[in-house]
């Protein structure tokens, strides 16, 4: 009988694959988006004051930066356009007094605050959102006089004044260019990782008093427009959200786009919620609109209330913004932390940890702060509760498949034994946003995220008498999407 070479390999490889240990798959790491708000309106929490030194900004934002990643955040939401004015060096807008103490006036020594916070942020491994006020032009905490290349000097006929700010006109279509053009303009020369809005689209109502939009209405109906004011005004703002995320992954696809709406749609909707503003009526944002056609990577309704407050109740809330999500974006809630000063709220830390375990447990898959200054000055604890607790490890912010879904080359490896190192390199033209990394003492697991800038650690050989028996490393771009590990083993 002759030999069957073909049956005979199979056979051999399916012996050497029973003889083969099996490949280790470590632990996953927990995907959570952990991101705060840093407002620079009125110096709420960036700048401290107006007209510090650069080298006092500079030790700032450090700070603010440092204690996010030591808290175990992943992202800060930065406020670099509060009222058409810019924290960055803009060709369109002048620099804002909250930074330097008068409108238009340079930091000195000279340096770019935005190219600054990129930098810091991705050294410490979180990503940076940049937050625009897309439509406010003024705002009462500005003392000084405005800059000759302010908005309301130079086009002054799209600015309204209502009550005690200035307001872009939404209704005005060279508004609409301007603030998509002054957000293009950072997506293109930063290396941003998010453009975030928040709850300000038409302004929160002045008592007995409406928008004073009346001559850009007038001209939309005398261009044959047939909608009353009040579509017209929500079609103004859905156009604007529509082409601005449109314009964000012309741009940079991987720059997500999040969205900060009032956390209540409308009083009624769910039954028993209330509200004192219709921010479908008042604002003229439809909010789940934006949510429903997808115009989002992510959505952070401002759940601003506590988990047992029956009007507002958070959980409740939470679940609806869920349903109204058919095609799968991000829903983040925001939180309002800032409550946890004893002047604000005096919120227990137990109220915010509820939240966040609510949040978890209907499958959200992150928060957002408001604001820095809360986690910075840890009113009532905060800080250490949530270090303590729910953000006691490392976590990933979840992938955007929707985005892009390949995985990124796996990591070449090696130990330097003599110094207990372990150092990487990424393979593949992409570089990683983050790195995944675990090690292992004889059963006992250990995971880290690391920035992406980072090439090597030092580990201790043994720990609690266990030895070192595998280190594993993997490479997550900025869509969220994670390598093959790289390993070695014992």
């Amino acid at each position: 009988m002759g030999i069957n070479f073909p049956n005979l390999m199979s056979l051999l490889a399916s012996l050497l694959s029973l003889a083969a240990p099996a490949a280790i798959a470590p632990p996953p790491i927990q995907r959570e988006f952990r991101g705060v708000w840093v407002a620079t309106v009125d110096n709420i929490d960036w700048p401290s004051k107006r007209n510090l030194s650069t080298a006092k900004q500079k030790a700032e934002l450090i700070r603010i930066l440092a204690a996010a990643a030591g808290l175990k955040l992943n992202a800060v939401v930065f406020q670099v356009r509060p009222s058409a004015d810019a924290l960055y060096q803009s060709r369109f807008e002048p620099w804002s007094e909250y930074l330097t103490g008068r409108q238009g006036r340079a930091p000195k020594p000279f340096y770019d605050p935005l190219e600054f916070a990129v930098e810091e942020a991705h050294k410490r491994g979180l990503e940076l959102h940049c937050w625009f006020n897309p439509y406010r032009a003024n705002h009462p905490a500005q003392k000084g006089p405005l800059h000759p290349s302010h908005i309301a000097k130079t086009d002054p006929q799209i600015v309204r004044k209502y009550g005690r700010y200035l307001w872009m006109d939404p209704g005005e279509p060279a508004v609409q260019r301007r603030s998509l053009e002054v957000v293009r303009d950072v997506v293109r020369r930063y290396d941003i990782d998010g453009v975030h809005i928040d709850d300000y689209f038409y302004p929160y109502k002045e008592k007995n008093q409406d928008f004073p939009d009346t001559l850009s209405y007038n001209a939309y109906r005398s261009r044959g427009g047939q909608l009353g004011r009040n579509d017209w005004r929500r079609r103004n703002v859905d156009d604007f959200v529509k082409a601005l995320y449109e314009m964000i992954k012309q741009e940079k696809r991987w720059v997500k786009f999040g969205i900060s709406p009032f956390g209540i749609y409308r009083p009624g909707i769910p039954a028993g919620i209330k509200a004192g503003v219709d921010q479908y009526a008042d604002l003229y944002a439809d909010a789940r609109k934006w949510l429903v056609e997808g115009w989002c990577d992510y959505y952070t309704p401002q759940l601003y209330w506590p988990v047992r407050q029956q009007p507002q109740s958070y959980p409740v809330l939470l679940d609806w913004w869920m349903r109204q999500n058919p095609k799968g974006r991000h829903v983040w809630p925001g939180n309002f932390t800032s409550r946890t000063n004893p002047s604000e709220g005096n919120w227990k830390p137990a109220e915010v940890l509820e939240q966040i375990a609510i949040t978890r447990d209907r499958g959200a898959n992150g928060n957002v702060h408001y604001s820095m200054k809360a986690l910075s000055r840890n009113f009532n604890g905060i800080s250490d509760a949530l270090r303590g607790g729910p953000y006691a490890n490392s976590a990933l912010p979840p992938a955007t498949p929707w985005l892009d879904d390949r995985a990124p080359s796996e990591p070449r490896l090696e130990r330097d034994e003599s110094a207990n190192t372990f150092r990487w390199q990424a393979e593949g033209a992409e570089r990683p946003m983050w790195w995944a990394v675990w090690r292992r003492y004889e059963g006992r697991w250990v995971s880290v995220v690391l920035p992406g800038q980072k090439s090597s650690l030092a580990v201790e050989p043994a720990i609690a008498g266990r030895s070192l028996d595998y280190f594993g490393v993997a490479a997550v771009d900025r869509d969220g999407n994670m390598s093959e590990v790289s390993s070695w083993t014992r």
